[in-house]
């Protein structure tokens, strides 16, 4: 059997966590915890484990390049990396240097996931303003982009100091930082990606994943319309795995709930109930279940949505440590090989559209 090309992974927002006990761990511990959890994903042969960035109690994840590092000091092979960095309240030069150091001494395993967060907690805690939210990140996704390319780079904005014919170091060994940029229902997001000819990382939090694959076709129309060969698209997804369904789903269900109900009364939204959370169980964007369910839900989203790269969210707040590493191990042991043994021989197909115009 050929391998698969895909790469599988999974991201953790160093969630809030507790043990089989109920107790609620300092968030000391769950950072502790989470570095062990990346040290894991390696030992279960994952290809890479990634760190979100967020500013509240239930995602300790604020410093992800510390995390990382710590990560790093344990682990030889996996690729290490942000599920996204808030590049809008972020100076990109100085993403540069965390990261370019964290490449440096991981041995050359540091990537990275732009994105402008579904949350705001930054701006106020930073001092930015909201109304500046489509043009902080978009300046400073341009200077990143010149960051990578560039040596010595010459860049003027409105967003941060002007630099001038200016080197970085440490230098990247490699040359540059893999980048994606993380986007969510935005056709929007999906052209600026393929503008600057960058791989894109779809959010699939709820729905069927499959009515995302009109963003990806909008992608392929927009790569060739500016003139790029094609490129990796990846899906990041909530789920959770278990011996079977029934114990996955009612394992996850508190987690879920806690999440989702806190982030209704931020949003303005519906809280979940038990009826719309097992609709997205069976039918939806969460991939949780036994290791064979999950994995034919993996495996038909990497064929629909032409996959590079799968990256599964393992555990959401308050969840127990325990049952984190369990699913982590399912993934890694079971459920990665089934769905390599689904997809045969699959490769990410040639689909770059003649579209003359993205849109069109």
């Amino acid at each position: 059997m050929t391998k698969t090309s895909v790469q599988f992974g999974v991201d953790s927002f160093a969630d809030a966590m507790t043990d089989l006990s109920g107790r609620v761990l300092s968030d000391a511990e769950t950072l502790r915890r989470t570095v062990d959890q990346g040290v894991l994903a390696e030992e279960v042969g994952l290809d890479f484990f990634s760190v979100g960035e967020h500013y509240r109690s239930d995602m300790l994840d604020s410093a992800p390049p510390v995390i990382l590092a710590a990560i790093a000091g344990r682990t030889s092979r996996i690729l290490l990396g942000t599920s996204v960095t808030v590049l809008s309240t972020q100076d990109p030069v100085r993403v540069f240097h965390q990261y370019s150091t964290l490449d440096a001494v991981s041995g050359g395993r540091a990537e990275l996931v732009m994105g402008r967060a579904s949350t705001i907690d930054s701006f106020p805690l930073f001092g930015f303003d909201l109304t500046d939210y489509e043009n902080l990140f978009e300046q400073n996704l341009d200077l990143w982009v010149k960051l990578m390319r560039e040596h010595p780079v010459t860049w003027e904005g409105t967003t941060r100091a002007a630099l001038q014919t200016q080197t970085l170091y440490p230098r990247v060994e490699g040359g540059s930082l893999p980048t994606w940029v993380g986007v969510g229902g935005s056709p929007d997001s999906v052209v600026r990606a393929a503008r600057h000819g960058l791989p894109l990382m779809i959010a699939i939090i709820g729905g069927r994943p499959q009515r995302f694959a009109g963003h990806v076709e909008l992608y392929y129309r927009a790569l060739a319309q500016f003139g790029h060969e094609q490129l990796p698209v990846g899906q990041h997804a909530i789920g959770h795995i278990a011996p079977t369904d029934e114990e996955a789903a009612d394992t996850f269900w508190p987690a879920w709930e806690t999440t989702m109900t806190r982030a209704a009364g931020e949003r303005g939204s519906r809280p979940p109930t038990l009826e719309s959370y097992m609709h997205e169980v069976e039918e939806g964007a969460l991939m949780i279940g036994s290791p064979e369910t999950v994995a034919i839900k993996i495996a038909d989203c990497v064929r629909t949505l032409n996959l590079s790269r799968f990256d599964f969210k393992y555990a959401l707040a308050p969840l127990a440590w325990e049952h984190g590493n369990r699913s982590i191990d399912l993934y890694g042991r079971e459920v990665v090989p089934r769905v390599r043994e689904l997809l045969g021989d699959y490769v990410p197909a040639e689909r770059v559209s003649t579209y003359a115009e993205v849109g069109s």
